[in-house]
């Protein structure tokens, strides 16, 4: 598993400018079944997704974000190995 925590690099309104293709792009990577869980951080510096896949896989798909393509944020990828989740979440140890 892994946390794509994407962090803002441009002021909100530049940010704000691209939120729906981002949106867009989210919800394709639901679609895809990479995306198992995201959202805002708090305060609003950026974000945070769970995704499964091949690190190059996630790289490439970051990659592709309207965020990182228009330069008002950037992504740092970190592959976690669960040892243990709740009831139901056993799939995702690996």
């Amino acid at each position: 598993m892994f946390i794509l925590s994407l962090t803002y690099i441009a002021p909100m309104n530049e940010v704000d400018a691209h939120i729906e293709p981002h949106l867009a792009w989210v919800a394709g990577g639901y679609d895809s079944g990479a995306f198992l869980a995201s959202g805002r951080k708090e305060p609003r510096t950026g974000g945070v997704i769970m995704a499964l896949g091949e690190r190059s896989q996630l790289e490439t798909l970051v990659a592709s974000d309207p965020f990182v393509l228009a330069g008002v944020a950037e992504y740092e990828i970190t592959q976690v190995q669960l040892s243990r989740t709740v009831p139901g979440l056993e799939p995702l140890k690996g």
